[in-house]
């Protein structure tokens, strides 16, 4: 899924690609409108008493007018019973919409709203485990909508005459429409598809259309649907849409079929657009093997949600630029072939989707939108401070889908693991993950990708994910560098974290050293504050850069060039601790020394406090009760009768 934001401007009508979702934006009050429902009312995401059977298939018979916010039909679902004993049969449902009947074996049986969004079907009798059996539910109503609108109805923003109909039903909307089971661990082995609609519109949904046929004034639509899916990828869109395919050639001389609906004033530009998903359609598939739903289709149905929906096989979007369609493309990978199983886990789609989109700049596109989308994800990742890419708070739809974290750090932290593992065992890991026979067509978490990545690279993540996943926040590096007295070039590493919940970030830091007309980057592996490398370089180093080709979701504070006659800690053998400080400061000097004052700088140069010491002192004690200091990275300026002293201080509050 991705957010489009809308501009309108003396009647144009402008959509810009942008890191939404991120927490607080001030669309999230009015749009995730449910949220208070389950934070204050305690109301289930998902009924804890579908437990007792699995979905196996699924026949909805629909009937919907684009120009009505209205539905009605039945489903069909029919089920494996995995409990003995089982009486009662429960599907999450909204207490708004009203169950007409319910027949069990062509026997009208009991039906109640057992809470606001769980339904309680009673059987005539026991079900036993293994018995598969099935039953049909009658309903109607007009959808209550909540999260990102889970069924809607408008007029085509191109054509204010033209109504058209979608739903979206991510996280927890399927259940407003329709009679579901929408927790993350069930999918659904196969779908029929019924729609009717009045004459002159088209209706998609997931898998191969099998027939349209006119009855009267109506039309049914018949698609068919032969791969597991979870509730909140089945989807409808109904439209008087105008219709074509494109095509994309595949290596064993076949052609997967890219079925368009877009709206007819859209069309022409539609066209000149859809195209480009032929060669990133091309390039997932020898990244990561074929196409998920190779023996369907892929396509597009327009809509009117400002981005788009990764409905398996047919993704609902409201425009065609490449960032939009690649993103929702690299989904039927990461997203529904195999699907977060968890909320936490969202990032196992929307980190996913979001650093494929940017690998077709990597590979193939213009490289300075790399660039400049490099830099845009870890500007956005970077501005949320205390956030963990893993979810704290599944209630919050705005939290699940946080821009920043979700999106954005959840790219940032597959382009880290590609940087630690290096391309080779970082690609074959994601192809060994993506095609996982225990994974594929089925849910998967977090430590399940992290297993593929350790046995492929031979590493031990559990730290990188600790801190990088389920840790907040990032670092913040600042360097010092020079020459020593063996003239050799030193730099020393200093780092801050913006949340206390990391204590620091190890990673192999890359930096850059410039001079004579040439460069060379050196990986330098930083465990530890205040780490000190020493470097054989054979040229004259003028300048460094921290991290050139952007490969962490990191800030630099600063980059400092020390003179050879700058008195060092080594130099003195001043210690200086605890660093980071979250209290009282200790500096202890190798001998009695005479200490004029002690200064503390911010990184603006802006003094913060000084301590006047005047005496010769073995040990120094700086009280820090009562001092308000924000948390940072500051200098301590340390002046002696022998030089002065500079010392980067991490402060936690």
């Amino acid at each position: 899924m991705k957010k489009l934001f809308t501009i309108i401007s003396l009647g144009i009508i402008i959509f810009i690609t942008t890191d939404v979702f991120a927490q607080d934006q001030s669309f999230g009050k009015a749009f995730f409108r449910d949220k208070e429902d389950f934070s204050s009312r305690g109301i289930m995401l998902s009924s804890p008493n579908t437990g007792n059977y699995d979905l196996k298939y699924y026949r909805f018979d629909l009937n919907v007018d684009p120009a009505v916010n209205f539905i009605s039909g039945s489903v069909t679902p029919r089920f494996l019973v995995t409990k003995d004993n089982t009486k009662n049969i429960y599907f999450d449902f909204n207490y708004r919409m009203t169950v007409d009947s319910v027949k069990y074996h062509n026997q009208i049986v009991n039906s109640v709203f057992s809470g606001d969004f769980e339904l309680k079907i009673d059987l005539p009798g026991n079900l036993v485990k293994g018995q598969m059996d099935s039953i049909t539910i009658w309903y109607s109503g007009n959808p209550t909508t909540s999260g990102f609108g889970s069924f809607e109805t408008a007029k085509q923003y191109c054509d204010d005459t033209s109504p058209v109909l979608w739903t979206l039903s991510e996280p927890y909307g399927a259940r407003d429409w329709w009679p579901t089971k929408q927790s993350l661990n069930d999918k659904i082995d196969s779908i029929d598809m019924f729609i009717t609609t009045p004459k002159g519109y088209k209706a998609g949904s997931n898998g191969l259309l099998v027939s349209r046929v006119d009855k009267g004034d109506k039309t049914i639509h018949h698609w068919k649907h032969n791969y597991p899916e979870p509730a909140y990828l089945i989807a409808i869109a109904v439209s008087n849409y105008a219709e074509y395919i494109d095509w994309v050639p595949l290596k064993n001389g076949d052609s997967l079929m890219v079925l368009e609906y877009v709206y007819p004033c859209n069309l022409e530009y539609a066209k000149t657009k859809t195209k480009d998903i032929i060669p990133t359609m091309q390039f997932y598939i020898d990244l990561f093997g074929d196409y998920s739903f190779t023996f369907e289709k892929y396509g597009h149905a327009q809509f009117g949600w400002g981005g788009g929906m990764e409905h398996s096989t047919m993704t609902f979007v409201s425009s065609f630029g490449h960032s939009l369609l690649a993103h929702e493309l690299a989904h039927q990978w990461f997203g529904d072939k195999i699907t977060c199983g968890s909320w936490q886990d969202i990032w196992l789609n929307e980190g996913f989707a979001t650093y494929l989109e940017g690998l077709t700049y990597d590979f193939g596109r213009d490289p300075n939108t790399w660039e400049n989308w490099k830099k845009g994800k870890i500007g956005s990742a970077t501005s949320s401070p205390h956030g963990s890419v893993y979810v704290d708070d599944t209630t919050s739809v705005s939290r699940i889908f946080n821009g920043s974290l979700s999106y954005s750090k959840g790219a940032c932290l597959l382009h880290m693991l590609r940087w630690k593992l290096g391309d080779d065992n970082f690609f074959q890991a994601l192809r060994n993950y993506i095609s996982d026979p225990k994974l594929i067509y089925n849910y998967a978490k977090s430590p399940d990708l992290q297993k593929h990545l350790e046995e492929q690279s031979g590493q031990d993540l559990n730290e990188f994910f600790n801190d990088w996943l389920y840790g907040k926040g990032f670092p913040t590096y600042s360097l010092d560098w020079g020459y020593d007295d063996n003239n050799k070039v030193f730099i020393k590493i200093f780092q801050s974290q913006s949340d206390l919940s990391v204590d620091y970030f190890e990673m192999p830091v890359p930096v850059q050293l410039i001079g004579e007309g040439r460069d060379t980057i050196v990986v330098l592996d930083n465990n530890y504050n205040e780490q000190r490398f020493t470097l054989d370089i054979d040229f004259k180093v003028d300048s460094i850069v921290f991290d050139p080709d952007m490969w962490l979701c990191a800030k630099v504070q600063d980059i400092n060039y020390l003179e050879t006659n700058k008195v060092d800690n080594d130099i003195l053998n001043i210690l200086v601790y605890p660093n980071p400080v979250a209290g009282d400061i200790n500096i202890a000097f190798g001998e009695k020394i005479f200490v004029d004052n002690v200064y503390l700088f911010d990184l603006n140069g802006r003094m913060v406090k000084n301590y006047f010491i005047n005496g010769n002192e073995h040990n120094v004690k700086i009280n820090m009760s009562g001092e308000t200091i924000f948390q940072g990275l500051f200098l301590m300026k340390i002046v002696t009768e022998k030089g002065v002293f500079v010392k980067k201080l991490n402060f936690l509050k």
